[in-house]
């Protein structure tokens, strides 16, 4: 009686074809390694396909694969007689696999494995060195790949390009280059919310559940919402993920939105090694001025500071106004912050050693605090010289902002010149014979889509410079009237104005309390 093998078909494809229409569709290179393989089982009336197994879009480094794992499933299990592929790279490139399965599990499993384009076939047994080659080769191939990837994507960050395909909660991956990122006019504005809650006093679980009363959307919400597809590992719903101290944290502390790109502060163990590790942040790839920032210098340096000098708020709550900024004139401690039924006090939290025992009320020190800034407000306003400093700093500002808007309509009319070039020279080829009208039309058309391109990025750019112009010109900005007199303190007036705050023990009903002002 004829023996009837059970045979797999194993296809890969490890990148999205151009020729896919649809990403479900299969590619040309899909259906090639179909037709090949069915031909070997249909010629063979010994040959019985009892299953396909098909991994598209999905890299051969590893067993990071559906179809693969069923595949080994079915082979362990005793389902499959012959694995068929059209090469050895098809099943895997990484030798390590190559090794576990190919030259011992299938041959613990009874499973032969068949390779069309590098003969490899492990019935026969001196085929096993060419296999183990084939192995060397592929694996030097992807640690080849892997190194050319890493060398591109770090040259594209010294050059400033964005290389994440997901743009930072305030900002989108620009339409007509992806490796730039431009402002979303809706999420920037709660970027600026945060920022200036934290300087109100707001801390990070305080400003999530402001965000999420208001119905705010998290960032991942935003994003799907947008139609961006994020990986997102919950637990919960998509519509039901919020906003959360990390997340408030994060942006808090992100450069980004200073318009500087700041890149490679995380890498994989190896091609081979998933595993994320963080580098050393002298490592790191910066690169400033690389789109248009939501939140100026002054005010992200501020929540800097503020980040590292603030007590922790408890719960929900925000920072008292003169957190982490007393302490005690006896022994340097700070003081805590108390309450009872009445009032708020302020005691030396090392009151148990210290001699400095007595508490103090936290409207006394509200009230002394205002009355002494409201008196170097009297002595020092100068409205005419803070007119003249003000236009100054902003004049700057958008100084350096044209410096850098004119560098990009340098490069861009650079590239505009060489697209001029290269239809000129594209147009001779095809006088001389050396390109088809076909090919000729199709590049034609490649440089017609690159010139719409460079037109609209140019018109943005030229759009941004005038309004800088006019905004240098003819800038007169109003001054903070409100610093001429104080009605009363915020927590962005303290940390304007104050360092720290010293308060000393009561002698002969007298307290002695200095304040060390940031000027």
């Amino acid at each position: 009686m004829k023996e009837i093998f059970r045979v797999a078909i194993y296809l890969r494809l490890s990148i999205e074809d151009k020729d896919k229409l649809n990403r479900t569709d299969d590619s040309e290179s899909i259906k090639n390694q179909r037709h090949m393989l069915m031909e070997v089982v249909n010629s063979n009336t010994s040959y019985n396909l009892i299953g396909e197994y098909c991994d598209e879009d999905l890299s051969g480094a590893g067993t990071f694969r559906p179809e693969f794992e069923r595949l080994i499933k079915d082979c362990e299990n005793g389902k499959i007689d012959i694995v068929l592929c059209k090469s050895q790279s098809r099943f895997s490139r990484d030798m390590e696999i190559v090794e576990r399965y190919i030259n011992n599990k299938f041959k613990e499993w009874n499973v032969r494995f068949i390779s069309l384009s590098d003969n490899a076939d492990t019935e026969n047994p001196g085929n096993k060195k060419s296999r183990q080659i084939n192995g060397l080769v592929n694996e030097w191939y992807l640690e080849d790949v892997s190194n050319n990837i890493r060398s591109a994507f770090n040259s594209k960050m010294k050059q400033g390009e964005f290389i994440s395909p997901f743009a930072p909660f305030g900002y989108l991956v620009d339409s007509s280059d992806n490796n730039k990122l431009v402002i979303d006019e809706v999420a920037c504005l709660v970027v600026k919310d945060i920022f200036n809650l934290y300087l109100r006093g707001y801390g990070y679980s305080a400003i999530a559940k402001c965000l999420n009363d208001k119905n705010i959307p998290s960032p991942s919400l935003h994003k799907y919402r947008q139609g961006i597809k994020l990986n997102i590992v919950s637990n919960k719903a998509r519509e039901e993920i919020k906003w959360n101290s990390n997340a408030i944290k994060t942006i808090l502390k992100n450069e980004v939105y200073l318009g500087k790109l700041v890149q490679g502060k995380r890498t994989t163990i190896s091609y081979k090694n998933h595993k994320i590790i963080n580098k050393d942040k002298c490592l790191w790839i910066s690169y400033p001025n690389t789109h248009e920032a939501i939140i100026d210098e002054d005010t992200f340096n501020k929540v800097q500071l503020e980040m590292k000098n603030r007590t922790k708020p408890r719960g929900n709550s925000t920072v008292h106004l003169f957190s982490g900024k007393v302490f005690c004139l006896e022994c340097e401690h700070y003081l805590r912050k108390k309450n009872s039924s009445k009032h708020q006090y302020l005691v030396c939290s090392n009151n148990i050693i210290c001699s400095n025992k007595s508490s103090i009320r936290y409207d006394k020190l509200e009230s002394i605090v205002l009355i002494y800034i409201n008196k170097l407000l009297d002595k020092f306003y100068d409205d005419v010289l803070l007119k003249e400093n003000v236009n100054k700093k902003y004049k700057e500002i958008y100084k350096e902002k044209l410096i850098s808007l004119e560098s990009e309509l340098v490069n861009i009319n650079k590239k505009i010149d060489e697209s001029e070039k290269y239809l000129k020279n594209l147009y001779e080829d095809k006088v001389n014979g050396v390109v088809s009208l076909e090919m000729f039309n199709s590049l034609v058309s490649n440089y017609e889509d690159n010139k719409a391109r460079h037109s609209k990025q140019l018109d943005a750019v030229n759009k941004k410079i005038s309004i800088y112009k006019e905004n240098i010109k003819n800038f007169d900005e109003e001054i903070i009237s409100k610093y001429k007199k104080l009605g009363n303190l915020n927590r962005v007036i303290v940390n304007e104005f104050i360092d720290k705050i010293y308060v000393g023990e009561i002698r002969d009903n007298i307290r002695n309390i200095k304040i060390k002002w940031n000027f």
